[in-house]
């Protein structure tokens, strides 16, 4: 780090890079790609032009492997291109087609519900902020692209806490599923578009996440860890005691 500048620029600066490719990370799983978005992607040189430089190889592979995807889909899409990407963004994110639910819910809920309690955790996050959604019967608050919207505002926000918020809600909500669901579309999605997509989005994520852990000077915690402090608690019910002749108190 150069010792001439100041420390909170610095910080503020890689701030602002994350919140930028947040966002453009989350546009890839707004809605299905059409000139429009491929284009700005191109013009962009994404996702060459991240703010933050990925430097672990999964991380390097998946941005190779988007870059490809995008240089293949280049504009005017064709008729047959525009359908294969609308089919397949239908298939992940609409009619779960490939069992690879955008939702939290759907990965940490014991019975793979929707609206579930993850749903529910992450809305009194956002609460807590002013935030919320426009229409959670359409895209809940934790939703994909919600969740990374959020770390996304937290960036931007000037609030000191903020990086250990983001770490936190990480540990505890989009981390606990994302590489997961990045695996089940690699596998089973029918354009490189959306493999690379979620590919890149899992290995940013990951890394971002270590970034966090340097700067805040804290190692991140086991995924045990994360389990056991999100398990809820257990209370103890009062156990009836049967009555005993003879053994109550006199009076």
């Amino acid at each position: 780090m150069p010792e001439d500048q100041p420390r909170d620029s610095l910080l503020r600066r890689f701030c602002e890079a994350a919140a930028a490719d947040l966002l453009i990370l989350a546009s890839l799983h707004h809605a299905e790609a059409d000139n429009a978005l491929l284009s700005a992607l191109a013009s962009r040189d994404f996702p060459g032009s991240l703010g933050l430089k990925l430097f672990r190889q999964e991380g390097q592979e998946a941005m190779s492997l988007l870059k490809k995807a995008i240089a293949e889909y280049a504009p005017p899409l064709s008729p047959e291109l525009q359908d294969e990407l609308a089919a397949d963004y239908a298939a992940i994110y609409l009619n779960h087609d490939y069992s690879a639910s955008p939702f939290e819910s759907v990965w940490l809920d014991e019975d793979k519900l929707i609206m579930q309690a993850p749903m529910f955790q992450v809305r009194e996050i956002y609460k807590k902020h002013g935030l919320g959604v426009s229409n959670w019967r359409t895209r809940s608050e934790d939703h994909l692209v919600v969740e990374l919207q959020f770390l996304a505002w937290l960036m931007l926000d000037t609030k000191d806490t903020n990086l250990d918020e983001a770490a936190t809600f990480m540990d505890e909500h989009l981390l606990r599923w994302l590489p997961e669901f990045a695996e089940r579309v690699i596998k089973r999605c029918s354009t490189p578009f959306y493999a690379g997509a979620a590919w890149l989005t899992s290995a940013y994520c990951d890394e971002f996440r270590d970034m966090l852990a340097g700067i805040l000077g804290e190692s991140r915690p086991g995924r045990e860890d994360i389990e056991t402090r999100m398990r809820p608690k257990q209370v103890a019910q009062p156990v009836p005691v049967k009555f005993v002749p003879g053994a109550s108190p006199s009076w």
